[in-house]
This record gives structure tokens, C-alpha cells and sequence, in this order.
């Protein structure tokens, strides 16, 4: 099995197609495995470079917390790509991957070609933080305490999961028996350090603002807080334009593979012809 070494932990990987590299980086309750239909459409033209984040079997699940921040998220990309020899790429994230996807445009800009981002949402919230940090050592001592099996009846039923299973029951079904997959401790390790601590979307303004890698949110309209951080994003910066998809919820990338296929080879087209602009201040 391929793996890349990066700062105490080995990150599995796999690499399909070939030209213009897309690097993709999956969401907190999926893996690699998220993008298969994403990897089957794309790396007929490009190169496709997924991999399991650290914490997610079959990458390592390191034991010291110290191991896992929203920093070593960010810099886990780039040491894939350092490994692969890729010097730039498309990167595509979807939720907690869309924020590490942004977090990599911000401090690695000249790596990145475009930056896109489904589902991103709000992270820490600045309005009630205290209530914040209550809730996520609540998720991780669930984890820890009743496993998978029981965090995955409420993913059943989340308001923003569920178009999958009226849309794509084999789908959903394909997305529960991988998330049975994963490490019960390695997700908990994830929610306290990662998701936890790192800083609101909404504390970003500035950064946003300065943000040049060409950038595209996307996000389904059955998704409110994806919305409401997609709607902040492209208020406050220029290089962001905004896409909703319609009776979708959280998980675009297989509620609605094609129609994310095409609105994102749209984009591309516009970044590799030289022809996409940042929105007029």
C-alpha cells in the first residue's frame, strides 16, 4: 500500500490518471473513499491525488494528541504533494476537508491553481464559544465512550445527510459501512484538536480578503450552515464565487456527482485558460 511520511504520521494515498493534478481532501465522517466518482471522472483528463487525513485507517492513527491540529491538516496536503513532486494543483475539499482546502490557498497560495470547497462550514463560533467547546468534548467523549455504532444513528437522521438516503440509498449505505471503517479514537483525537481549536470562519474577514487562489464554494441549499458560511465567504472576498445547489444537503459530492462535475470543470476551464478574474470590490 502507497504511504507518504508526514511529521509522525503515514498517510495513505492514492494517485489515478494523469496531467494537471487535483488534490482531494475528504470530510470528518468520510475518507478517500468519499470521492470515488469524483476519481472515475476526473483522472480521464487529470492526475488524481486522494488520501486518508491522519487518524482515518488505513493512514496511521497516532496516539499523542499533539499529533493532530488544524495545522498539521494543512500541512499534511502539502507534504503528499512534496512527496508526489506535484508543485501545483486544483484542490477540492468537502466540509472539514473544505477548510483545510481553504486554510492550504491562505498559506500556501503558490501551490494551489484553485481552491474548491463543498460544504464548508462555520467551525468555532465566536457568538457562544463556550457552548462550542462543551459540544465538541461531548462528540469526542461520545466516541470514545459508545464508538461508531452509535454516532452513526445520528448521522442516519441528520437534517443535512439525509437527501443522500432519499436520493442514493446504495450510496448511503456505501457511506455507513466506510464510516463503520474508521478509528472510533482517531475521530475523537480529531474533534478536540482539530475541529475544536481552530479559529472561526467567521473571524477570517481579513484573511479572506487577501485571499488571491481562485476559489469556489459550493454548497447545498438543505445545508444552513454550509449556506450561511458559503454567503459570508463571498461577500467578504473577491476570489470566492458561490454555487447552491438545489434540494441537496451537506454531501454534494455524491448527492449530486454530475452536476458538481460539470459546474467544477466549468471553473477549471476558466482558471487553466487564463480567463478567470476575482469579482469587482
Amino acid at each position: 500500500m502507497p504511504y507518504v511520511q508526514s511529521d509522525g504520521a503515514r498517510l495513505y494515498y492514492e494517485d489515478a490518471g494523469s496531467g494537471t493534478p487535483i488534490v482531494f481532501v475528504h470530510e470528518f465522517s468520510g475518507d478517500l473513499w468519499s470521492w470515488e466518482k469524483q476519481l472515475q471522472h476526473f483522472s480521464r483528463r487529470y492526475r488524481c491525488i486522494a488520501f486518508n487525513a491522519r487518524g482515518y485507517p488505513p493512514s496511521e492513527v497516532p496516539k499523542p494528541l499533539a499529533s493532530y491540529s488544524h495545522r498539521h491538516a494543512v500541512d499534511d496536503i502539502a507534504a503528499v504533494m512534496r512527496a508526489l513532486g506535484v508543485r501545483k494543483a486544483h484542490i477540492i475539499g468537502c466540509s472539514m476537508g473544505s477548510r483545510s482546502t481553504l486554510d492550504f490557498g491562505l498559506d500556501y497560495p503558490r501551490m494551489a491553481r484553485s481552491l474548491t470547497m463543498i460544504g464548508i462550514g462555520s467551525g468555532a463560533d465566536p457568538r457562544d464559544a463556550a457552548a462550542f467547546v462543551k459540544a465538541t468534548e461531548a462528540r469526542a467523549r461520545l466516541y470514545e465512550e459508545q464508538g461508531l455504532a452509535e454516532v452513526l444513528k445520528g448521522l442516519r437522521v441528520a437534517a443535512n445527510r439525509v437527501q443522500l438516503k432519499r436520493k442514493n440509498p446504495r450510496a448511503f449505505d456505501d457511506f455507513c459501512r466506510r464510516f463503520m471503517q474508521h478509528s472510533a479514537q482517531g475521530c475523537a483525537n480529531i474533534t478536540r484538536r482539530v475541529q475544536g481549536r481552530r479559529p472561526s470562519l467567521f473571524s477570517m474577514e481579513r484573511a479572506l480578503k487577501a485571499l488571491k487562489v481562485p476559489s469556489h464554494v459550493v454548497v447545498g441549499d438543505e445545508d444552513p450552515a454550509a449556506v450561511e458560511s458559503g454567503l459570508f465567504m463571498q461577500r467578504v472576498s473577491p476570489a470566492v464565487r458561490l454555487s447552491v445547489v438545489a434540494a441537496t444537503g451537506h454531501l454534494v459530492n455524491l448527492e449530486e456527482p454530475d452536476l458538481l462535475h460539470r459546474i467544477t470543470e466549468d471553473f477549471y476551464a476558466l482558471v487553466e485558460s487564463g480567463r478567470w478574474r476575482p469579482r469587482a470590490a
